[in-house]
């Protein structure tokens, strides 16, 4: 058996996770989005001031399917793809239809038969990055770049009815509002601050979202590793 360690941060105690509940414009998609790491499932439960509550659960992964995304196999554009398809965009530009269109088209990896999902987690910075490059604002390697900034987040989210099935609550701890909120707010900061640093110059020879569009590019262009 292959057992893990998983913390879900809210505003309340979840003792039992419901499969087809939770919000539509997530990372993912709807699921159950927990992370490994307990000290930043606390700053996700305390987004304001209040305490929050950081639920801890033992999850059976033997029999069921991982996406990881974190595999070389797979590159920036797929996470991306799988955000732009989940989240609400800005697709007021002729560039960001294009973009949305070209991402969509050749890196969104079909989910429908995965039970869980491993990847990074979008805070509003990481957001933000995301939308400059498809914005064409900033280039590939930029968009890279600003991905490892500020401890970037990693989550793991359950998505089958069958992940669900073999989840058990093992307790929870009360996180501190005004500790964590502090905390989230300074690494949000901190990822801006090194987002401009980052973006001072032009990255006059990187790939931008038009130049990967005009050139058709797929996953198998090494540029993109």
């Amino acid at each position: 058996m292959s057992r893990i360690t998983l913390y879900h941060g809210s505003n309340k105690i979840v003792s039992q996770p419901l499969f087809g509940e939770g919000k539509v414009y997530n990372d993912y998609g709807r699921g159950f989005y927990c992370t490994e790491n307990p000290e930043l499932a606390k700053e996700w439960a305390c987004p304001a001031p209040e305490d929050g509550f950081s639920n801890c659960y033992e999850l059976e992964t033997d029999g069921l399917k991982l996406l990881d995304l974190q595999l070389p196999e797979y590159c920036t554009l797929h996470w991306l793809a799988l955000l732009v398809n989940n989240r609400r965009f800005d697709l007021s530009t002729p560039i960001l239809r294009q973009g949305f269109y070209y991402l969509t088209q050749n890196f969104l990896i079909d989910i429908s038969n995965y039970d869980l999902i491993k990847g990074y987690r979008a805070d509003d910075s990481y957001f933000s990055f995301a939308q400059a490059f498809i914005s064409n604002q900033i280039s590939y390697a930029q968009l890279q770049a600003s991905m490892k900034l500020g401890k970037l987040g990693e989550q793991i989210v359950l998505k089958s009815q069958k992940a669900f099935n073999t989840i058990t609550f093992t307790g929870y701890e009360i996180a501190e509002g005004k500790k964590y909120c502090t905390l989230r707010k300074k690494r949000l900061e901190k990822a801006n601050e090194d987002y401009k640093k980052t973006i001072e110059t032009m990255d006059i020879e990187g790939l931008f979202i038009r130049e990967l569009i005009l050139q058709e590019v797929k996953n198998d262009d090494p540029r993109l590793r």
